[in-house]
């Protein structure tokens, strides 16, 4: 190979590089925004939502891994939080006959 061609290819892997962790960059920050209103509401949805695009992220290598985890860590907390809300009413959320 010449080395214009070389230059190239090397030139094109960089650019599909920064555009990968690019989206992993969107991905970190995505799941932390989801997991934070995830704490109050809508837990069951956006916990998990959160937890998924965390775990893409820190798997396509983001350059925001701190974010990344904290948005992980509020979509577990999300989790937890609906798990004892619902076994502390028994199993209920919504009462509707009182």
């Amino acid at each position: 190979m010449d080395r214009p061609e070389r230059q190239a290819q090397q030139t094109a892997r960089q650019a599909t590089g920064r555009q990968g962790t690019a989206e992993a960059d969107n991905l970190a920050v995505a799941s932390f925004l989801l997991g934070l209103p995830g704490l109050l509401l809508f837990n069951i949805v956006l916990g998990p939502i959160a937890i998924t695009l965390a775990t893409l992220a820190l798997v396509r290598g983001t350059n925001r891994r701190g974010r990344a985890v904290l948005g992980l860590t509020l979509g577990i907390a999300s989790l937890a939080i609906l798990a004892v809300t619902t076994a502390t009413s028994h199993g209920v959320l919504i009462d509707i006959s009182s």
